[in-house]
């Protein structure tokens, strides 16, 4: 199986684990996770859901932020940008697709108040496609 890129976080993730005096098994187990996929998450085999990253870094107490960032889910950013990312894509009552739609609805604002350099940056998919509004946040004509 070839490595994904996933950067450097399966590295950082066993020297978190390290630091925390936790075996890969004590991990899996406090993130609720299977022993084999956090050893091939640490091995660059695998890459997580945000979800999972999420209740590894809990289970580590660090910031799931950090994990996001390293994963390659978010880009680096302003700490109160980067704070409402990951909790849109933390939040488990949502689906992935909403979860999108709603980063492109806060990318498209942040852009509108001339808050982000880049148009679409960091918002994942920009196309549009399956998104029920508009760059302005209107609601989109699905006739």
């Amino acid at each position: 199986m070839a490595s994904l890129n996933v950067g450097n976080l399966g590295e950082y993730l066993r020297e978190q684990r390290r630091t925390a005096q936790l075996s890969l098994r004590q991990l899996a187990e406090a993130a609720g996770v299977s022993n084999p996929y956090l050893s091939q998450i640490e091995r660059g085999l695998r890459k997580p859901s945000a979800d999972v990253l999420q209740q590894v870094a809990k289970a580590l107490r660090i910031s799931a932020e950090t994990l996001y960032v390293r994963a390659g889910i978010l880009d680096e950013r302003q700490p109160d940008e980067l704070e409402t990312r990951a909790v849109i894509l933390a939040d488990p009552s949502i689906n992935e697709r909403q979860k999108s739609v709603l980063l492109q609805i806060y990318a498209s604002f942040r852009k509108e108040n001339g808050l982000d350099d880049e148009p679409g940056a960091g918002d994942g998919d920009t196309s549009g496609e399956d998104a029920p509004f508009n760059a302005d946040g209107s609601a989109a004509d699905t006739a």
